[in-house]
């Protein structure tokens, strides 16, 4: 169930992601078209921010490109939600399928299983994620 601070996010990305990510940056790429955007949340453990966004910076970017996933944006929320910090990002796929394929095999990848072992190694760096597919309006200028 969306709440007013989840659209007000969706609107805040739209007009912080559409000046980099417009269609044409992906004809210059040569990339796939964007079908629908996932929206995940993620909280993390007690004390393990820093070692989340590490893994994401060292690793997980690189492999999301690598298992067809776009990279649209990472925030990290001001203020912490039901006192846990938030990693907020949002990552493109062609459909839901190719969103589904994208995770299946990003979750068998050896290079992620390695990566995620050793970020663990003192403990799971994530509470809880939360997530939901959105697709552009008409209107929007991200397409």
């Amino acid at each position: 169930m969306w709440k007013l601070s989840g659209m007000l996010l969706v609107l805040v990305t739209a007009m912080v992601a559409a000046p980099v990510w417009g269609e044409e940056k992906e004809k210059e790429k040569g990339d796939k078209k964007v079908g629908v955007y996932e929206i995940r949340t993620y909280y993390a453990a007690d004390g393990k921010m820093d070692a989340l966004n590490a893994r994401f910076r060292d690793h997980t970017l690189k492999l999301f490109e690598k298992h067809g996933m776009k990279n649209i944006g990472y925030w990290q929320a001001i203020e912490p939600k039901d006192g846990k910090q938030v990693l907020i990002y949002i990552i493109g796929h062609e459909s839901q399928e190719a969103a589904k394929k994208n995770w299946d095999e990003f979750q068998k990848d050896p290079d992620w299983m390695k990566a995620k072992e050793a970020s663990e190694k003192d403990g799971k760096l994530v509470d809880k994620v939360e997530r939901v597919f959105v697709k552009s309006t008409d209107y929007s200028p991200i397409k």
